[in-house]
């Protein structure tokens, strides 16, 4: 059987290792970090991740504020905010939760913040840095799984690594950061999506496979090989019979995977935790490298 890739423990040391950094800032007379983030519209999902976000900034010691709009607010409007934070000396790194309204451009917002503040990785400039090797904010859930493998050392170097989708939010920073010169990294990339035909044939060659489609239960065991790492960045509320009415369910089909695996990341409690804890992370980062910080 598998060894579990424990997100909710790494990220709760990720956390407290940020609120030891916070508490010697406070000690030294500074103010804390600070996120904002940005909420459109009723979005229950969006709702539920941005709360969680307000919370673990609480718990590390940063301040937070949100600041809600309705799904009709304009695009103007959303850009007016957008650069009064970039210009507000007591604020760090803000994100915008996507997806946006349809009257918005997404990319138009996303342009529109200054890479100094996005901690969510997301700006083409923040990109373009962590295509060429360049120190710069990386997106969080590709960082969070970064951090992972490095925390429980697992070997990338020379290893064989599939990639199953191609957002522009984890597959493609992904497939760059798994081939980059460092650890993690080294790694012999291959990137596959909708379009792959005979997909089993390049998971089953797979050293570490690292799946991030939305599509629940869709890697099964007979699909990799022995020893193989498996990280399942996927998670998708699936209807059943319980109290709750559903249950979460990653990519990966679990039991038959974990039968196989050298390792392997659990649905929920494994890459999600990662995420929210790099924000914090990248947060911190934000505030120390920031011009205003002087």
């Amino acid at each position: 059987m598998a060894q579990i890739l424990d997100g909710l423990k790494v990220s709760k040391e990720v956390k407290a290792e940020i609120k030891e950094e916070v508490q010697k800032i406070l000690a030294n007379k500074r103010r804390a970090p600070h996120l904002v983030a940005i909420l459109v519209g009723n979005n229950g999902a969006s709702k539920a991740y941005v709360n969680s976000k307000v919370k673990d900034c609480e718990e590390v010691g940063f301040s937070s504020s949100l600041i809600k709009f309705p799904s009709t607010v304009s695009e103007s409007e959303l850009l007016e905010k957008i650069d009064e934070l970039n210009k507000s000396k007591d604020v760090d790194g803000f994100i915008v939760q996507l997806p946006l309204p349809k009257q918005i451009d997404q990319e138009k917002i996303i342009m529109a913040i200054d890479p100094r503040k996005d901690v969510d990785g997301f700006h083409p400039e923040n990109f373009g840095k962590m295509a060429l090797e360049m120190d710069t904010f990386l997106p969080a859930t590709p960082f969070g799984i970064l951090t992972l493998l490095e925390r429980y050392n697992i070997e990338t170097k020379g290893k064989d690594c599939v990639i199953i989708g191609r957002s522009r939010i984890v597959g493609k920073p992904m497939s760059i950061l798994m081939g980059r010169k460092d650890f993690p990294g080294n790694s012999t990339v291959t990137l596959t999506h909708s379009y792959t035909e005979h997909i089993e044939e390049y998971t089953k060659k797979a050293d570490i496979v690292i799946t991030a489609l939305g599509d629940p239960n869709f890697l099964k065991g007979e699909m990799i090989k022995d020893g193989a790492v498996i990280v399942d960045v996927g998670i998708t509320r699936v209807d059943d019979n319980s109290e709750k009415g559903y249950h979460l369910a990653g990519d990966v089909d679990f039991d038959s995977c974990a039968e196989k695996a050298s390792w392997i990341t659990p649905v929920p409690g494994g890459v999600g935790p990662m995420t929210r804890a790099m924000l914090m992370k990248n947060t911190i980062i934000a505030y120390k490298t920031s011009v205003y910080n002087d």
